[in-house]
């Protein structure tokens, strides 16, 4: 999850798109159009259901045009020969 934050933060489209499971991933991603400034991210918690399924609860804030705003998600990912992928996520209150 923070690596993929991370990615994000610095509009690394080839890691999240090659981080993201093949079943849910997006044909492309354009970052560069995105003014978002992130600015934190929270990990809440993180819980395995099994060895190769698993979920993180976290929150990320961020600015866009002065404005403050925060993404609270639950993101399910899944391990595959040893890695984790982003599967997809449910945005919390």
């Amino acid at each position: 999850m923070r690596s993929r934050y991370a990615a994000y933060v610095l509009k690394l489209e080839d890691y999240l798109l090659a981080t993201w499971h093949a079943s849910t991933r997006p044909s492309e991603l354009d970052l560069a159009a995105d003014d978002s400034k992130w600015l934190g991210l929270e990990v809440r918690a993180h819980q395995l259901q099994d060895e190769t399924h698993a979920t993180v609860d976290f929150v990320a804030r961020y600015r866009i045009a002065g404005r403050g705003h925060r993404l609270h998600e639950l993101s399910r990912f899944v391990r595959e020969d040893g890695r984790w992928y982003y599967v997809d996520g449910k945005f919390l209150a």
